[in-house]
């Protein structure tokens, strides 16, 4: 499986994973994607991030290979500058977000599209997320949203709350729509069926990616069907136990302390036999 480290593509989760509680790379993760690249790996990350939210990282970690975005609602090439792959939500999606609003008028929200993110409910967890995106979103009312386009919706509640609308979402006729958590206090809206596993199905597709092996590490329920599409799933010691059910290695370090640098040893030790 790993006989040429060349054909090997890593794609790592951010949130959790990649990144460390104080949302930065540590130096000894840094270090490790730079020898593994340098070897001729591939890597590259599956985020729930959006194209102008990602930008902050990109030029740090020196990225050559297409991003899975939106949780897999889109697979971006910052190189060429174009989206290879989207999946939108259907229309319908607006009507169920004007559903919740009226059973939870306490949750923040934002649609998520390739020109922009619309924060149609800036609560204070709302205002969490936009800080922890570090970007400046078109602030509108749901209606003004045009339609077309929405890759995802975004729900910012407090994490009894998220539970508590995930109940509800059960209780509605909501169709070809998925709900899945990426945080404690994030629920998102994703068309059915799209997830990142779903992206690394379309992603094993693209132009030069035939005959590779693809890794992946994450930590959060959005992970799962990543971990399970890939040839090789890990997740870091951090990881939601559901995660560590669906995993192919569990590390034994944290986002904290290199769990994806000890992915990359893993890696590299077996290409080198």
């Amino acid at each position: 499986m790993f006989e040429d480290i060349s054909k090997v593509v890593l794609l790592s989760d951010m949130d959790g994973t990649l990144l460390n509680t104080k949302k930065e790379i540590t130096d000894i993760d840094r270090a490790a994607i730079e020898r593994f690249t340098e070897l001729g790996g591939r890597f590259t990350v599956a985020t729930g991030r959006t194209i102008q939210s990602f930008d902050q990282f990109r030029s740090t970690l020196g990225l050559k290979y297409p991003i899975i975005m939106y949780n897999g609602a889109a697979i971006h090439d910052y190189i060429s500058g174009e989206t290879l792959y989207t999946h939108p939500l259907t229309p319908a999606a607006k009507d169920y977000v004007h559903t919740l609003l009226e059973l939870m008028p306490q949750a923040g929200g934002e649609v998520l599209k390739t020109d922009g993110t619309y924060v149609f409910s800036n609560t204070d967890y709302q205002q969490l997320h936009t800080k922890l995106c570090n970007i400046v979103p078109n602030y509108t009312e749901l209606d003004e949203i045009s339609d077309g386009g929405w890759l995802k919706v975004l729900f910012s509640l407090a994490p009894e709350d998220v539970d508590y609308m995930q109940i509800l979402v059960g209780k509605q006729d909501f169709r070809d729509v998925d709900f899945v958590k990426s945080s404690d206090i994030f629920l998102e809206m994703l068309p059915s069926g799209v997830s990142k596993g779903s992206a690394l199905k379309e992603y094993r597709k693209l132009r030069g990616m035939e005959g590779c092996t693809f890794v992946s590490i994450g930590d959060f329920d959005n992970d799962i069907e990543m971990i399970v599409e890939a040839d090789v799933g890990a997740c870091p010691a951090n990881a939601q136990d559901s995660v560590k059910e669906k995993a192919d290695l569990i590390l034994k370090r944290t986002n904290d302390n290199g769990a994806v640098a000890e992915l990359i040893d893993y890696i590299i030790e077996r290409c080198s036999k």
